[in-house]
């Protein structure tokens, strides 16, 4: 029979029907997973369901049976791809489930910090409003979308979708090249040009050796229009100290970051240091979470799963 093991089910939200696949199976399921307990909770598993839980190189040859890993994410760098592949051992990924709630998301945090709603509503928890004599004033400053330049750097589904938002609210959008490459045709704008012109900057690309940090304190200092930086794609893309450099110098005018670098953050991570800024937005990761979005790539990984069984495996990667 097989056995389908789900090592961290804590990963996908409460309100998501976890329905099991349609062909005769055992269900082992674990809320968590640490990387040192992952080879022996996979002894004797068919197929493994992951989302963040490593599963190595150093581990697979003490699993034989394993023939399917489901990734219950599009991200699929917590899996050793090619040493999988080597082992024939197949990998899924989900795709196209986040296209409404990432980019909802990346403009919640968009609105936010360009009309200072953190700010604002702090002013009247604190009781400024009341003090004021005056039916409204002016402590933080706010600005429109429409006719603001926002520069996206990653133009798969997820950027594209964004960008669509921005058009609807007037907004120029502009794809930036990627960064040292050339020639990328007349859909794309130079690197450095996106950096010199966007109000905001909203990232949408993977993390690769490529893109690890590709915005740090040089690319800050070429921001003449001091935009927002928003990143609800990977934590890494943004060197973390920089950015903290760069909003205390003025060179940007605020964050809203929904990734870091290593999540839950460490206690010395910089962007810790100023979460009581108003022109600073930390969210949980939780971009991807709509229940619709968590209920439809939940379906997905269900569907991999059949699908691998009957002799069609889809969405393979690697």
């Amino acid at each position: 029979m097989t056995t389908i093991v789900f090592l961290d089910r804590d990963t996908i939200g409460p309100s998501v029907t976890i329905n099991r696949p349609a062909f005769d199976h055992e269900w082992i399921e674990h809320g968590k997973t640490p990387a040192d307990k992952v080879a022996e909770r996979l002894k004797g598993a068919t197929v493994a369901i992951t989302n963040k839980a490593p599963i190595r190189e150093a581990i697979l040859d003490s699993l034989p049976d394993l023939k399917l890993i489901a990734i219950a994410a599009t991200g699929y760098d917590c899996v050793d791809v090619a040493a999988c592949a080597a082992r024939g051992i197949t990998v899924s990924n989900v795709r196209g489930y986040a296209l409404n709630t990432v980019p909802e998301h990346t403009f919640s945090l968009i609105l936010a910090l360009r009309r200072s709603l953190i700010g604002f509503r702090q002013d009247v928890i604190d009781g400024e409003w009341q003090r004021s004599g005056q039916f409204c004033f002016f402590t933080h400053p706010i600005k429109d979308l429409a006719g603001a330049t926002l520069g996206i750097f990653g133009e798969g589904a997820l950027g594209q979708s964004v960008a669509a938002l921005g058009r609807a609210f007037g907004m120029r959008t502009l794809f930036a090249a990627h960064k040292g490459v050339e020639g990328l045709g007349p859909l794309y704008t130079p690197f450095d040009e996106v950096l010199e012109t966007a109000d905001v900057i909203s990232l949408h690309a993977p993390l690769m050796p490529a893109t690890r940090n590709m915005i740090a304190m040089p690319e800050f200092r070429k921001m003449k229009k001091k935009p927002l930086i928003i990143n609800t794609a990977r934590g890494g893309l943004v060197d973390e100290e920089d950015v903290v450099r760069a909003l205390e110098e003025g060179l940007i005018s605020g964050i809203g970051f929904d990734v870091l670098s290593v999540e839950p953050p460490v206690a010395d991570n910089p962007l810790l240091r100023v979460m009581e800024r108003p022109d600073v937005i930390v969210t949980p990761h939780v971009a991807w979470s709509s229940a619709e979005a968590m209920q439809t790539l939940w379906d997905q990984v269900v569907r991999h799963i059949e699908n691998f069984q009957e002799g069609s495996p889809s969405n393979v990667v690697g």
